[in-house]
């Protein structure tokens, strides 16, 4: 079976290549690398091309024969899409109807009434990003009542952690997301983490938030793939019927980091629900899916090996992306040594470790997280160590 991967190259697009090939399923990935990286898909069939082409699309469809598509490519962000609503519905919508179109030719709920919220909950959004996407599923069920369009809309909550295997992650130019910016902050890469809103009605007075495993929602797709052709409806949530406050995210990454985050409280924000978790009930039931990464310790934990092994994210520019690998190990290592954390033969025993891990074919990892796996560095020296890197 060959899959187009539209917006393949991003975060949650990645992962999902991933898990295709993992279950023998080849992927081609369509991006334009806007957000997304190459290098999250190396050694993958990858199209560099625009929805808002009808060209890239058109070559797409006509260069070879798809027996299904995944479609990632879209804008995320609730609080750009308040401060520029025309660029989601553009991104989302716009481009949703372009694919759509070339395949015929060849957060939508707002402040829920019910808690977890089930999929036939009042579909009342609240920012833009959430109006584009409940747009894109009216637009899809009009469409399939006139034209042989199969789909199943799967409504993702709030993505969160990396694969297991750590070689990739999450990386915006721009980030948003709750768990990179805690982390980035316990890195050193940012000075203080803002937490909007402290007087919610919550337990903490913090937003409550559902956090699901990327690995496990890429898995619903191939699941929702499987069993498209007999399933009731075409809307399932993807969330683990439990919340997190961001109080309570901070204080589980302060314990695994072992690094204190420093917190600014600021004002609310403009379209952020008090309260998001969704029921998984009709997901488990017909798609066959329960999150089976997405208890918050896991979540973190693999966030965490990503981020500290790529604090820059995927690329080589600045040097400090390319921590550890080939031309860099050697200079981490002095780092390390004049620091005085640790000794040559530290270092040696570390660059070992690594080749022989990297003969068995495994991802690579940054020669400091070979050290504090074997525990010749602790989180806190790993830190220190990077921000010293940091400025070379």
């Amino acid at each position: 079976m060959k899959v187009l991967v539209v917006g393949g190259a991003g975060y949650i697009g990645s992962h999902a290549v991933r898990e295709c090939r993992r279950c023998g399923i080849q992927p081609v990935i369509f991006d334009n690398l806007s957000t997304g990286n190459a290098l999250s898909v190396e050694g993958d069939d990858l199209i560099q091309g625009n929805l808002h082409s009808a060209r890239d699309l058109r070559s797409t469809f006509e260069s070879q024969a798809f027996d299904a598509v995944f479609h990632f490519a879209a804008s995320c962000s609730v609080p750009e899409s308040m401060e520029n609503p025309a660029l989601y519905y553009h991104n989302n919508v716009a481009g949703t109807l372009n694919l759509v179109d070339a395949m015929l030719a060849a957060g939508v709920y707002g402040d829920p009434e019910e808690t977890p919220i089930p999929e036939d909950h009042l579909k009342r959004p609240v920012n833009p990003y959430g109006e584009s996407k409940l747009l894109v599923e009216k637009l899809l069920s009009a469409i399939a009542e006139k034209h042989p369009l199969r789909y199943i809309a799967l409504r993702y909550f709030n993505a969160a952690g990396a694969d297991p295997e750590g070689g990739i992650g999450e990386d915006h130019e721009q980030e948003s997301h709750l768990i990179p910016l805690i982390f980035q902050t316990a890195l050193g890469l940012r000075g203080t983490f803002k937490i909007f809103g402290t007087d919610y009605e919550t337990p903490d007075g913090t937003c409550i938030r559902d956090f699901v495993h990327v690995t496990d929602i890429a898995r619903a797709h191939l699941l929702a793939l499987e069993k498209m052709d007999h399933l009731p409806r075409c809307a399932y949530n993807l969330g683990s019927s439990d919340g997190y406050s961001v109080q309570e995210v901070i204080n589980e990454a302060q314990i695994l980091s072992g690094v204190t985050i420093p917190v600014v409280e600021e004002a609310r924000r403009d379209g952020d629900p008090p309260v998001l978790v969704a029921s998984n009930e009709l997901a488990g039931s017909e798609l066959g899916w329960k999150p089976e990464h997405s208890e918050l310790t896991e979540i973190l934990q693999t966030a965490w090996k990503w981020h500290s092994s790529h604090p820059h994210g995927f690329g080589s520019p600045p040097e400090s992306h390319s921590l550890g690998k080939a031309g860099s190990t050697e200079l981490f290592g002095d780092v390390a040594v004049r620091l005085g954390l640790v000794s040559k033969s530290d270092v040696e025993r570390a660059l070992e470790d690594q080749r022989k891990e990297a003969a068995t074919g495994a991802d690579h990892k940054m020669i400091g997280m070979h050290m504090l796996e074997m525990g010749i560095l602790s989180t806190s020296q790993l830190i220190e160590i990077l921000k010293h890197y940091e400025q070379r």
